[in-house]
């Protein structure tokens, strides 16, 4: 049996914070030049790392945030720096040359995370692990996760032929507008993590 209604406000909820359709143009520019097969690798790994750091606080998040003693909003406010400045590299073009030469692996960081398993995702997980109190209750979170993970890769997955459509010059372009959403989106985490901190919450 699984609660319905709560694996609704799951799904929907991480559906609108990690975003499977403005996912794309950043995989896309993050992928630029990489072979076919690394490309689908990155996909899947992207989810993978995902995936796993959203179970890992799900489970563990309260107790390892107070361990630490680190608040939500110094979380939050970390992702947000950590995607400014990766946007400010798409918006300037000097990500793909370091890329290149180091052969990073973008689907760990910043792909897995924190764009995908982001501050916002984390938090909203966090909050609906709090509402577990029966196995219906688990197996709506679980699956709304899982739901919401496989959207994400089927958006990654399938914009190669979309990379192959716009070809080079078009690659340029999306490059330019995913930094322009990214630094909008890592502004808005650290402005709402300022925000949290004046209010006393951090």
């Amino acid at each position: 049996m699984v609660d319905g209604v709560l694996l609704t406000e799951v799904f929907v909820t991480l559906f609108v914070i990690m975003d499977p359709v403005g996912t794309v143009p950043i995989f896309l520019s993050l992928t630029a030049g990489r072979s076919t097969a690394v490309s689908r690798r990155a996909a899947w790994q992207a989810v993978a790392v995902s995936f796993f750091v959203i179970a890992v606080f799900a489970f563990f998040g309260q107790q390892i945030l107070e361990y630490l003693g680190i608040s939500l909003p110094a979380l939050q406010c970390a992702g947000g720096l950590l995607l400014l400045l990766v946007a400010l590299e798409l918006l300037t073009g000097n990500e793909q040359e370091p890329t290149a030469a180091v052969g990073t692996n973008v689907a760990l960081v910043p792909l897995g995370t924190p764009l995908l398993a982001g501050p916002g995702a984390i938090v909203a997980t966090m909050v609906f692990s709090r509402q577990v109190h029966s196995f219906p209750d688990f197996a709506a979170v679980a699956l709304g996760v899982v739901l919401v993970h496989v959207c994400l890769w089927a958006a990654m997955r399938y914009s190669l032929p979309i990379l192959r459509l716009i070809r080079e010059s078009g690659v340029l372009l999306v490059t330019r507008i995913a930094g322009l959403l990214l630094s909008a989106i890592a502004v808005q985490l650290v402005a709402d993590a300022v925000r949290a901190f004046i209010a006393g919450q951090g």
